[in-house]
């Protein structure tokens, strides 16, 4: 006779045993991650270490890792596992990290995370030499010279929104000094108040947040000292009639951002200012005036022969690097832009008089069906969709990002998984790779949006064709304010020449 069975033990005995799994998988991956943080740590470290010792600075897949909390850099390389379809790790990325700090760079920015990718792949040819590696891969960064970067003075006229931004954004990616330099500020009134008003601005901002870092009132001085940059307030009400010479400010670029002035006529008459060799308009430029979506045709003017340069506007730089990848890829038949637009100062908080239709009516409270240049701006970019596109904008109740809905017609039958391709390969390399940001969530809304440096975000999601597999409707997010902000930035980088070498 078999021995009677207590079933009731053994399930207790399955349950202690499923329990003590359960503890040690759930230790084991706790561990793990502790792990990852401290390598996380580690690589914080080290990317101040390149940033300000050698002007080196560290992205992964065009997200900046300098000043970043170790969670966010994981969090980055998530987004690699997700999008790039790459099995990096952070301890793969501070390892080359640690590598590069040992390295006699020039100033340069580098992905880790597209060197991270190669090395994957191609440890074993170098006998897991990581070292080895790296001299082959940043060879022209290793052999250019050190000093080939000569800093340029920057002078914003205007302190306004994105005045304020680019001027956060200039001193965060300062380092060394040794691209722009950001030396005064000119505005209207320039009491004891008003430096003590601006300086608190710049601050503080209700989208933006608090400004990383320090702003002292130098009252005596007329100045405000960021993060230990010495920035002159200056009083100027007439364009033209400035001297930033008499401060040490020669050879200058200067950033106007008050949208005032526009033509050639006007805006030329900052070039008459003592100290100032060069302007750059964050509002589109008319006239002749070069238009420019940095990325698309930063290249296609003399720098050296031209004075006056125009960063176009925030919707044109969001617009047109999604429009010139479906133009090169699939060919554009015609089409209609909507921009769902965040309210900006030219509105009215409450209903009161405007000169333009609409506009007058509260801001805060309605949506307003209002005009866009986006059409026109496109042509003088990409000159060969010339009548085919429109465009009109609404602005809704949100203080800041924007989207575009591009509606197009293309030549050639696609689908939705071809147009997210193409699209997501134009966002990881190429020219167009610190302008579009590719997002795969399907739960991205505009306040995600908020502090992204790229001018665009694809999402990809939100990707519609047709049944003629010739109709596709595109979406767009983008910050209109500090994504707009980064792209003059990064021209204003490109006609000063004091662009450093990359590794993209």
């Amino acid at each position: 006779m078999e021995p009677k069975v207590n079933k009731s033990n053994i399930t207790k005995e399955q349950t202690k045993v499923n329990a003590h799994q359960e503890k040690n998988g759930y230790e084991s991956q706790l561990s793990d991650w502790i792990n990852r943080e401290r390598s996380a740590l580690a690589l914080v470290k080290l990317t101040g270490q390149l940033w300000y010792d050698k002007s080196v600075e560290l992205v992964i897949f065009r997200r900046p890792l300098f000043d970043r909390r170790a969670s966010q850099i994981l969090n980055f390389h998530e987004y690699a596992r997700n999008v790039v379809k790459n099995p990096i790790d952070i301890h793969h990325t501070t390892l080359l990290a640690e590598e590069l700090t040992k390295m006699d760079l020039a100033p340069s920015r580098i992905d880790i995370g597209r060197l991270a990718s190669e090395w994957l792949a191609e440890k074993d040819d170098f006998d897991n030499n990581a070292r080895s590696f790296l001299n082959k891969k940043v060879v022209h960064i290793l052999e250019a010279d050190n000093d080939y970067l000569k800093p340029r003075d920057v002078a914003l006229f205007g302190f306004g929104r994105v005045g304020r931004l680019i001027a956060r954004e200039i001193i965060a990616q300062a380092a060394k000094g040794q691209q722009l330099r950001l030396r005064a500020i000119i505005t209207r009134t320039n009491t004891d108040k008003d430096i003590i008003k601006r300086a608190e601005l710049l601050r503080v901002d209700s989208v933006h947040g608090f400004f990383p870092g320090t702003v002292i009132e130098d009252l005596e001085n007329k100045a405000i000292i960021v993060n230990g940059h010495k920035i002159k307030m200056i009083e100027c009400s007439e364009i033209g009639n400035l001297d930033l010479e008499k401060h040490g400010i020669n050879d200058s670029l200067l950033i106007d951002n008050t949208g005032i002035v526009r033509t050639r006529e006007t805006l030329g008459m900052h070039i008459k200012s003592k100290g100032v060799s060069k302007v750059l308009l964050t509002a589109p430029g008319k006239d002749d005036i070069p238009n420019i979506v940095h990325g698309v045709n930063h290249d296609k003017f003399d720098i050296e022969k031209e004075d006056l340069f125009s960063a176009a506007s925030c919707t044109t730089n969001a617009i047109i690097p999604i429009l010139q990848v479906i133009e090169n890829s699939l060919g554009i038949e015609n089409g209609h832009i909507e921009t769902i637009h965040a309210y900006t100062n030219d509105q009215n908080l409450l209903d009161n008089y405007h000169k333009k239709y609409r506009r007058g009516r509260s801001a805060a409270l309605n949506m307003v069906i209002t005009e866009t240049g986006a059409a026109k701006a496109v042509v003088k970019i990409i000159p060969k969709l010339k009548g085919k596109l429109t465009a009109s904008a609404v602005r809704v109740p949100t203080p800041n990002v924007s989207l575009a809905v591009l509606k197009l017609r293309v030549k050639k039958k696609t689908n939705i998984e071809d147009v997210n391709r193409i699209m997501k390969d134009a966002a990881m390399k190429g020219n167009l790779v610190e302008q579009i940001q590719y997002s795969y969530s399907n739960e991205t809304v505009s306040s995600d949006i908020v502090g992204n440096s790229c001018a665009t975000v694809f999402d990809s999601p939100a990707t519609i064709v047709g049944n003629s597999k010739k109709d596709i409707v595109l979406y767009a997010w983008y910050d209109n304010e500090y994504g707009y902000s980064c792209q003059v930035v990064r021209l204003a980088k490109y006609i000063t020449n004091v662009v450093r070498y990359k590794y993209y």
